[in-house]
């Protein structure tokens, strides 16, 4: 997908770079909660890495978003799926405000938290049969309205619901755990419940069923195969980091 020559320049970059609405919306990133050392890639890495049906994790810095990832005890609070690879970047399709749609990666990426990404897959090898149904299980999904009450059963999707759905349809497996939200949040005493009754509008539905992106990124059908984060380099990095050209330069047309 990148000239290795270019691809040499940028490892070298990430080598050397170590109201009521209102006040729902705008809030300080709450802490990421992580388990080991994360790792560091470029993206174009990264793209190379992913095949059809793969699993995209990010942050989104987004009050309600970072209230999701609180309430599940993780980092993660978005999550989409790949479903096509054979452009000049991967497709990330997802379930998104307002309506579903797929995405490039880098721009896909780019809303996350200082590039945090995970990707899971599934741990049973996907046919190119199944690959066929990922694509039609998100474009029958695709262009609808955003649910931002987090309800499995409505008319409406959400992130992790989506993702869901879509491998169910297409593969037969079932990732996340289905939980209300009685169960989720009795799981995070200090979750901010005051938080939620005014998303809720003064009544939190305790026994409304949901997925989260927690739950499917710990599922025991999938496993990690990239946890960390993506490194874009700046022009000016990308500058620092190829060599100067020679100050006497002699042309050679015959090499």
């Amino acid at each position: 997908m990148i000239h290795f020559k270019l691809k040499h320049v940028l490892g070298v970059v990430l080598g050397i770079g170590t109201g009521v609405m209102a006040g729902l919306f705008l809030g300080a990133s709450d802490a990421t909660a992580t388990t080991g050392p994360l790792q560091q890639s470029t993206l174009e890495d990264i793209a190379e890495q992913l095949q059809v049906g793969d699993v995209v994790f990010t942050r989104i810095k987004v009050r309600p978003f970072l209230k999701v990832a609180a309430a599940t005890g993780s980092w993660t609070n978005h999550v989409g799926i790949v479903t096509d690879i054979s452009g000049s970047e991967p497709q990330i399709s997802e379930s998104t405000f307002p309506l579903s749609r797929t995405t490039p990666l880098s721009k896909f990426v780019a809303r996350s938290e200082s590039g945090r990404v995970a990707v899971a897959r599934l741990k049973t090898e996907i046919s190119p049969e199944q690959q066929t149904g990922i694509r039609q299980a998100a474009k029958k999904r695709s262009g609808i309205l955003y649910d931002t009450g987090f309800n499995l059963h409505s008319s409406r999707q959400f992130c992790s619901r989506f993702v869901r759905e879509v491998l169910a349809e297409s593969t037969g497996v079932h990732v996340g755990k289905v939980e209300n939200f009685a169960t989720l949040l009795a799981q995070r005493p200090d979750t901010d419940l005051g938080f939620w009754k005014l998303w809720y509008f003064g009544r939190i539905p305790w026994q409304r069923e949901t997925v989260t992106p927690a739950s499917i990124l710990n599922s025991p059908a999938l496993q990690i195969v990239f946890d960390g984060r993506a490194h874009t380099p700046t022009a000016e990095e990308v500058r620092k980091a190829v060599p100067p050209y020679p100050a006497k330069f002699e042309w050679n047309p015959h090499g």
